[in-house]
């Protein structure tokens, strides 16, 4: 197999990018972008090697702890449960929730072999322990699997945090009701809350 070859099949692993994409990311850099090909390399190369998980929260960092769980100026109070790394770069550039995080690296998948095991609910105990939140915000994504982690994670820590909530969910702000699914919509009304 040639060089080319290997850079077209290397490249298929990042999510989204298939045999025509990959050929013609490879053709780029090499026809033009030689010198950010280089970079990209190396910072490929010492991401892989330095960059671990936080042995507090599981957010990936280049250092024991992450930035976030070595900020003392966060709220103690409250630990947000997100299912990735990608989930708390969301949070964070939304601004308003100054808490800290746990980070589940997937939900609980029985048909994919991901049980509490793989997403590091004793882990989860540990932090709950360490900080003794207030509140436990449970972040998972609104999918079955999601829907699923979130419930066992409220079972898991019941008793263990005085207040265990759950993120919203429905119209996103500037929607329109009649162009929102149905879907959406239910769990808008569901997730409903009072304003007098």
């Amino acid at each position: 197999m040639s060089a080319i070859d290997n850079l077209i099949e290397a490249l298929q692993v990042l999510p989204g990018v298939g045999p025509k994409s990959a050929q013609r990311m490879a053709l780029h850099l090499l026809l033009r972008e030689r010198e950010a090909g280089v970079t990209l390399a190396n910072s490929l190369q010492v991401a892989m090697s330095e960059v671990r998980q936080c042995a507090l929260c599981r957010n990936l960092t280049e250092h024991k702890i992450c930035s976030v769980c070595r900020d003392p100026r966060r709220d103690a109070t409250q630990l947000c449960v997100v299912e990735s790394p990608a989930d708390i770069l969301a949070i964070e550039q939304a601004g308003g929730f100054r808490g800290y995080y746990f980070v589940l690296n997937g939900r609980l998948s029985p048909l994919d072999g991901v049980g509490p095991e793989q997403l590091g609910m004793d882990q989860l105990l540990d932090r709950i322990a360490q900080l003794q939140p207030q509140e436990l915000i449970v972040a998972t994504n609104p999918t079955v699997e999601g829907e699923a982690t979130s419930h066992y994670i409220a079972q898991l820590v019941q008793g263990k945090v005085a207040e265990i909530s759950r993120i919203a969910h429905g119209v996103p702000l500037g929607g329109e009701l009649e162009y929102t699914d149905g879907g959406t919509l239910a769990h808008a009304l569901q997730g409903r809350r009072s304003i007098a």
